[in-house]
């Protein structure tokens, strides 16, 4: 039993689907065939995907489909998150660095007629970045693929899709929240930067209102860099908690905005326009928000994040070449009494189980803390 489970958990055995040549003609017959098309009978239908099971093939396209069904399934959405979490790849497993080099881009100083050019001090830092392996099995009874081929198989692109899809965006909501709140990592005051140390504070305490969203990204816009240059910077992209979504779209859309004279002063003039949607701003309801941060103040907490064109807050990398999930089917490790090697479908040698499993690639990284700002409001 331990070396069955052993086998179980490791690759071995498991023949990954895109490597396997399939022709377009067999696939579209066998899409034919699974969906019957062709309007046979029930009873003919069932006799003809019984005898198709036999084949050699049939597990190669049955995979081949699986696999190109949970592609179309995934990639019909685009992943909020992309928005303001840059993308890219790594090489391999290693851990890989992205190098930040300040200095060249300051004010121009003046050379005089034949003077000299002056080379600028130039601060040099870099971030760490690397990608993890993720990945679940599932296993399908012999008896089952017997009594309903399609019956059991159903969901399991659906489920599939939804689990890498699902691991992706709780992944990237982790870079920048904890269960404290705001990640400490990438939120705080007077926090040094990773790469060229310089203190940044991008955390504060205020509600989320018409007023507060401005102050927020004025605070963004006077970061500077190592030498004090102000950088900016453009909040973007506004994420909320779900608690928090009505409160965010009527500042987004509203077109005016009202205060309340208090005393006997001379007031405010009412209506006044409200400009933030004038700015482009962007809203991202993520639900795993409250799934992370258990602190007391999750429902109120709020995020403002710059486009990463601009600037790169954190970056989502992805295994080159293997950007898209992958999945790949056990080999039968039984064999006829006379040696012949079993299709897949026939099952393991220990319990008739025929195995799948997902693989995705991917790893997180906090980069500029300046270009993200959290405020913490109950």
């Amino acid at each position: 039993m331990p070396e069955f489970m052993q086998l179980m958990e490791s690759w071995n055995g498991f023949v990954p689907i895109r490597e396997k040549r399939v022709k377009e003609s067999e696939a579209a017959a066998f899409l034919d065939l699974i969906h019957n098309t062709g309007r046979m009978a029930p009873h003919r239908h069932e006799f003809m995907v019984k005898e198709a099971i036999t084949t050699d093939s049939f597990p190669y396209l049955f995979g081949f489909t699986l696999e190109r069904e949970m592609l179309a399934r995934y990639r019909a959405t685009t992943a909020p998150w992309r928005s303001y979490c840059a993308v890219g790849t790594l090489p391999n497993f290693n851990q890989g660095e992205m190098h930040k080099l300040q200095g060249n881009d300051t004010f121009l100083p003046l050379v005089p007629e034949k003077g000299e050019y002056y080379v600028s001090p130039v601060s040099h830092g870099r971030y760490y970045r690397r990608v993890y392996k993720r990945g679940r099995q599932f296993d399908i009874s012999w008896e089952a693929t017997v009594n309903d081929i399609l019956g059991a198989f159903d969901d399991v692109p659906q489920r599939f899709a939804d689990a890498v899809t699902y691991t992706r965006a709780y992944n990237v909501t982790d870079l920048y929240a904890s269960a404290a709140g705001p990640d400490a990592l990438m939120f705080g005051v007077a926090l040094a930067d990773t790469a060229d140390g310089q203190l940044i504070t991008n955390l504060g305490a205020l509600q989320l209102t018409i007023a507060n969203v401005e102050t927020t990204t004025g605070l963004m816009a006077m970061q500077t860099d190592i030498n004090g240059r102000p950088l900016g910077i453009r909040g973007a992209h506004l994420v909320v908690p779900p608690a928090l979504e009505f409160t965010a779209r009527a500042i987004l859309t509203s077109a005016l905005k009202q205060w309340t004279e208090v005393g006997a002063g001379a007031g405010i003039p009412v209506p006044t326009v409200n400009v933030i949607p004038q700015m482009g701003l962007q809203l991202h309801v993520d639900p795993l928000l409250p799934v992370i941060d258990l602190s007391g103040n999750r429902n109120g907490t709020w995020y403002l994040f710059a486009d990463p064109s601009q600037g790169k807050a954190m970056q989502m990398d992805f295994l080159r070449g293997y950007e898209d999930p992958e999945i790949c089917m056990k080999a039968s490790d039984k064999v006829s009494v006379t040696g012949e090697a079993l299709s897949p479908f026939s099952g393991d040698f220990g319990t008739d189980n025929i195995f799948y499993r997902v693989r995705d690639v991917h790893g997180g990284c906090r980069l500029d803390r300046r270009y993200a700002y959290a405020q913490v409001s109950a």
